[in-house]
């Protein structure tokens, strides 16, 4: 109720400003005294307010560059970051001269060129020498600018290193999987087919593809089943009928998947959640694909991104030149840790998708991957009368259940 009566009275007040303002140009008529033009007096005065004006807005121009700086990301923790990071100064160089430069012209010949009644402006309708000067200037510019953005990016996305560590990064609403390959330095083969609860990325070996089509077989069986139980000629039964369809579909799929090659690549291969760790000074090969919707990996203080489109493989390559330790001293930031990000709005639950990156110094590296589990052995199935564990991934945790 407060919030209508401050409106109403804001309206009421414009009304009668309004009217107020109209009853003062009907009396200045009355008198004689109105004109639609200012006074000389008027103009010139108008004219000096704009070097004023030029200058305060230099000062506040000044005041918010120094200002929001400090919130600006810290120095590039890759290598082909320097590049970038330089190219982008280049570029706001050239946007702060000629916006200085501009603004100076503008209000100088507002105050130089005042109104007079005895100077008129000349008019003319084509210039070659204004049509060369400002068309040749910004493509040299643009030309530079565009020649130093396609250097660095074809540096990104070219042939990595013999020696790169292969990542692949996997995201779906709302999460991301990180795989490394593993000592045989591939990754292993894939399918969409092959996704499940133990296997979100539908990684091909021949015991996840054992397991995907016992559970199939088994999920078919209890549909059929439930076929037995439901009334003839209803929607139930078409709709069973139908998932038993695709289902038996599906487990032809992956059981040729038996007979590929290279089935034995993935058993080495690591999957891990909520955050993954890289070497510093090795390059690193990203490999992105996407399950459901367009994403972006988008990994800010490396000065990376790359889009995660379903159906098809996107990569680059950096080097990582600062460790998460080292970055908490520069930042003076205990708390700061390197992010990857979705840059895409991909749904309601876009903002959580993050997955921590930690650079480690490479013997805490190796460390680390040691104590990570093969994708073999997260889908071990359990021998006579014995439990292993399996890695369920949930979320953004890796619960351990027993079997």
């Amino acid at each position: 109720m407060t919030t209508i009566l401050i409106i109403l009275a804001i309206v009421l007040g414009t009304l009668a400003i309004l009217q107020m303002m109209k009853v003062y140009e009907n009396a200045a008529r009355l008198k004689g005294g109105i004109s639609a033009l200012p006074s000389d007096s008027e103009n010139k005065y108008q004219s000096k307010m704009m070097l004023v004006f030029l200058v305060g807005y230099f000062a506040f121009f000044a005041w918010c560059y120094f200002e929001y700086v400090p919130y600006l990301l810290p120095e590039s923790a890759s290598e082909h970051g320097v590049a970038l990071d330089n190219l982008l100064a280049f570029n706001f160089i050239i946007i702060t001269v000629v916006f200085v430069i501009t603004h100076i012209f503008l209000f100088y010949f507002a105050f130089k060129y005042v109104f007079s009644k005895d100077r008129k402006a000349e008019y003319f309708t084509h210039s070659n020498k204004l049509e060369m000067l400002w068309t040749t200037v910004p493509a040299i510019f643009l030309a530079v600018i565009i020649i130093f953005g396609l250097k660095a990016w074809l540096e990104i996305t070219d042939e990595p290193a013999e020696d790169a560590l292969t990542i692949e990064l996997y995201p779906k609403q709302f999460d991301w999987t990180a795989r490394y390959a593993g000592n045989d330095t591939k990754l292993g083969l894939s399918n969409y087919n092959m996704i499940s609860g133990t296997n979100p990325l539908g990684v091909i070996t021949d015991g996840s593809v054992a397991q995907m089509a016992a559970e199939l077989e088994a999920e078919i069986a209890s549909i059929e089943e439930e076929l037995k139980t439901v009334p003839q000629g209803g929607l139930k039964e078409e709709e069973l009928t139908e998932t038993v369809a695709k289902r038996g579909r599906q487990l032809e799929k992956v059981k040729s998947f038996s007979s590929l090659d290279n089935t034995g690549l993935g058993n080495d291969d690591l999957l891990v959640k909520s955050e993954f760790y890289i070497p510093v000074g090795k390059s690193v090969n990203f490999v992105f694909r996407s399950r459901d919707v367009i994403h972006s990996a988008y990994m800010p203080h490396f000065r990376a991104q790359m889009n995660c489109v379903p159906g098809m493989t996107t990569n680059f390559h950096f080097v990582p030149t600062i460790t998460t330790a080292q970055m908490k001293e520069k930042t003076r930031d205990a708390d700061f840790e390197y992010y990857l990000l979705c840059n895409k709005i991909c749904g309601a639950a876009h903002y959580n998708m993050k997955m921590v990156i930690k650079v480690v110094e490479e013997d805490e590296y190796n460390q680390w991957i040691a104590e990570q589990k093969t994708f073999a052995q997260t889908i071990a199935p359990a021998e006579d009368g014995m439990a292993v564990e399996t890695t369920t991934i949930v979320g953004n945790e890796i619960s351990m259940i027993e079997e």
